[in-house]
């Protein structure tokens, strides 16, 4: 499988590499097999992050071992430089190294944020203590907000940016992806797959693999994922016109505005599993089960009638979502 080199790391990073946010679904021993699958199918970036409950334990715990074998990147919701610096550290013991390849500020989303990260004592403080000395390798930054990276970018100081991209979310390919390569900042891609909801899978990674300095991060908790995302990288065809309208169909049938299944809103006050709630929704209304589903809504102990409308969940969302008006539709429509 070819590398791309990830601007100015110049890390040479395999262009489907492994997202591990789903990590955290699997039991441990699940995950051992996971990852040693995709080390052996030649996989050589993983990217999670502290927010990922045991996803880190899960990478020390079972290719540890290995770690000459692959290019290894966290990230840390600290915007602090105390706290950063902890997390920092907490990473290297968890994932059993002595250095982190890219360590991320992650999901970058308001003013606030920004400010914090980048005062006197935020965050990217400690990330430049730790590179000093040298804990991590490279700094980067990720985000939903295309404005706040680009603002990042424009800083100097970070090396990678990661962000959403697919067939639906496409505002980062006119403006974010042009800057990052004038300045050698290297590309990651979040959410190729739209967090799970975008079912062509060979058609979206093939439409992110076009542009050809990115590398695409989708999630992976089950072995047969490997091969299926890898497929599209090793024998790369760029998407036919016909194969692109019925990208676009699939994008404005989604809409911009769909859960990802990211699980920031998480975990609900009220004890809903939010996510869960939106997948059975889209199963009801888009794809017609209107038999299996409402059995299925109905088996759970929480339902999305328990929101008690406090708006924790929207305040993390990283998309912004109106989860307490969903919430009450889901209610509606399946009780």
């Amino acid at each position: 499988m070819e590398k791309r080199r990830l601007g100015r790391t110049g890390l040479m990073v395999t262009p489907i590499s492994f997202g591990a946010l789903p990590m955290q679904r699997c039991t441990m021993e699940e995950a051992g097999e996971v990852l040693l699958a995709a080390l052996a199918a030649g996989i050589n970036f993983f990217d999670t992050a502290r927010a990922y409950t045991d996803s880190e334990a899960k990478i020390g715990a079972y290719i540890a071992g290995r770690r000459n074998e692959y290019i290894l990147a966290t990230k840390s919701m600290a915007r602090t430089k105390t706290a950063m610096a902890e997390d920092i550290e907490t990473s290297l013991a968890t994932m059993k190294t002595d250095c982190i390849d890219i360590y991320q500020v992650h999901n970058v989303k308001t003013e606030q944020d920004w400010e914090g990260v980048m005062a006197a004592d935020g965050a990217l403080a400690a990330l430049k203590e730790a590179k000093a000395a040298g804990k991590i390798r490279h700094i980067g930054i990720t985000g939903h907000n295309v404005d706040i990276l680009i603002r990042a970018v424009k800083t100097g100081e970070f090396s990678t940016v990661q962000v959403p991209f697919n067939c639906v979310e496409q505002r980062a390919m006119s403006d974010l992806f042009p800057l990052a390569r004038s300045l050698d900042v290297g590309i990651i891609v979040m959410k190729p797959l739209g967090g799970g909801l975008i079912d062509q899978v060979d058609l979206a990674l093939r439409f992110v693999l076009q542009q050809k300095d990115v590398v695409a991060i989708p999630g992976m908790d089950r072995v047969e994922h490997i091969a299926q995302n890898l497929a599209p990288a090793k024998n790369f065809k760029p998407l036919t016109p016909e194969e692109t309208a019925k990208l676009e169909a699939l994008a404005k049938e989604l809409g911009p505005n769909f859960c990802r299944r990211c699980g920031y809103c998480m975990p609900c006050a009220a004890g809903i599993d939010i996510p869960q709630m939106f997948i059975f929704h889209l199963q009801y209304t888009r794809y017609g089960l209107k038999t299996a589903i409402p059995k299925r809504y109905q088996a759970f102990k929480v339902k999305a009638s328990a929101c008690i409308e406090c708006g924790e969940c929207e305040a993390r969302c990283p998309y912004s979502l109106p989860i307490r008006e969903r919430m009450k539709q889901v209610a509606k429509d399946l009780g």
